[in-house]
C-alpha cells in the first residue's frame, strides 16, 4: 500500500511541478490567453499562478509539508477553475474545451482536499510527528 500511495503522489505532485514550470517557460503565450479570459495583470497572475503549482506540486511529491502543498495546489484551482474554465460563458469548441478543463480541475480539487486527511505518507521526506530518527 505504501508503494500506491507513493506512485499516486508522484504521479499528482508531478502533474503540477511539470504545469508550474510550463508556466514559466511560456509566459508570454499563457500571459495572451490569461489577457483573453480577463485576468487582471495577466503575466503577473501567470509567474504567481505558475508558483504556487510548482511549489505546492513539489511539496506533494517530496513528501514534504505535503498538507502545504495541497493548500497551495487548491488556492491555484479555485480561481482558475472558475475563471479560466467559465465554460457556460463560451460557445462551440471552446464550450466542449473548457467544459473538460473545468471538470478535470473540480477533480483534481477533490484530490487536493483529500491530500489534507492523512497524518503522514509512507515514503516521504517528512516523517509523521512522534516518530523516533532511527
Amino acid at each position: 500500500m505504501k508503494w500506491l500511495t507513493f506512485i499516486g503522489r508522484v504521479i499528482y505532485g508531478g502533474f503540477f511541478v511539470y504545469n508550474g514550470l510550463n508556466h514559466l517557460i511560456n509566459l508570454k503565450m499563457l500571459t495572451g490567453y490569461a489577457a483573453m479570459k480577463g485576468v487582471p495583470a495577466p503575466q503577473l497572475a501567470v509567474i504567481v499562478s505558475g508558483l504556487l503549482i510548482l511549489i505546492g506540486g513539489a511539496l506533494v511529491l517530496l513528501g514534504w509539508k505535503v498538507r502545504l502543498g495541497a493548500w497551495l495546489i487548491i488556492l491555484f484551482l479555485i480561481p482558475v477553475t472558475f475563471k479560466m474554465h467559465a465554460f457556460w460563458a463560451e460557445t462551440g469548441d471552446l464550450r466542449m474545451i473548457d467544459m473538460v478543463s473545468f471538470a478535470k480541475n473540480l477533480a483534481l480539487l477533490g484530490a487536493a482536499l483529500m491530500i489534507l486527511l492523512p497524518e503522514s505518507w509512507p515514503l516521504a521526506l517528512e516523517k509523521p510527528a512522534g516518530s523516533s530518527s532511527s
